[in-house]
């Protein structure tokens, strides 16, 4: 299951800024975004990766992502980082 590979990661990031930023440096192995965020947030953490050519997994919720990542609030985007 994608989600434990996030789960396992021993770097990561959490939110689109931080995923966005970390996407821009070409630190980013696989990017996870919630189909139920709102458009208008990852449009621009889509395209960087597409430009970037980083693979993009989709979660269904954001409840469920930010509980991969060990938050008890949901979040729109979050990235397994480059050892």
């Amino acid at each position: 299951m994608p989600l434990e590979r996030l789960k396992s990661a021993s770097k990561r990031t959490v939110g689109t800024k931080q995923t966005l930023k970390a996407v821009e440096k070409g630190t980013v192995r696989e990017v996870f975004i919630a189909s139920d965020a709102e458009p208008q947030v990852t449009r621009g953490l889509i395209q960087a990766c597409e430009s970037a050519g980083v693979p993009v997994v989709m979660v269904e919720t954001m409840l469920e992502l930010g509980k991969a990542c060990g938050i008890d609030v949901g979040s729109a985007s979050a990235a397994v980082l480059k050892e």
